[in-house]
């Protein structure tokens, strides 16, 4: 197809360009008939859609109507009201789940001790005291921890507060001493 023929039908020339269409239609015979042939085909295109537009119908306006009438009536509403009852019931029955933990063990060696607790986000800062080991001089506590990023420290006699030796991140706390940072990953 020639270009100028297709950018005559879509009106995409300018008037000078359009001057030339015109004088080389009526001077070619040959381009004249082609841009005879290619408007009617484009006319017959333009025809077929404009012809043949499809119409959907989304929805049946009589299924709607049942169904708004059903809720209006008694019925409906038990119906409705049964139904958010068995969801509310099985939603409020359901186990939580568990949060997946991991169990820690905390060990520190102070052999000079004689009361060793820790503290630390899992506890809510709160004081647990560690257990001491025989004669060894090792203090620990179990604890199961759950998944993320755990701020601790230990606590010797009840004031001396120190960060974990084995533990090399760590922070500055309020008290112009350190808290360990533990990560636990909650794989068992």
């Amino acid at each position: 197809m020639n270009e100028q023929i297709s950018m005559f039908i879509d009106d995409e020339l300018i008037l000078e360009e359009k001057i030339w269409f015109v004088k080389e239609v009526k001077e070619n015979p040959i381009f004249a008939a082609e841009t005879i042939e290619l408007l009617h085909n484009e006319k017959q295109i333009r025809l077929d859609v404009v012809d043949h537009v499809p119409q959907f119908e989304f929805f049946r306006p009589n299924i709607l109507e049942k169904i708004t009438n059903f809720f209006k009536q008694p019925l409906g509403w038990a119906v409705t009201a049964l139904v958010t009852f068995i969801v509310a019931l099985f939603l409020t029955t359901m186990p939580s789940p568990e949060p997946v933990t991991k169990q820690n063990r905390f060990v520190i060696y102070k052999p000079e001790a004689s009361r060793v607790e820790i503290t630390g986000t899992f506890t809510d800062w709160k004081r647990i005291s560690m257990q001491r080991i025989g004669d060894s001089g090792y203090w620990e506590l179990m604890m199961a921890l759950p998944k993320g990023e755990h701020h601790f420290t230990y606590i010797l006699e009840g004031r001396q507060r120190f960060a974990d030796p084995t533990i090399l991140t760590r922070e500055m706390d309020d008290f112009g001493g350190y808290n360990s940072i533990l990560y636990v990953d909650g794989k068992i």
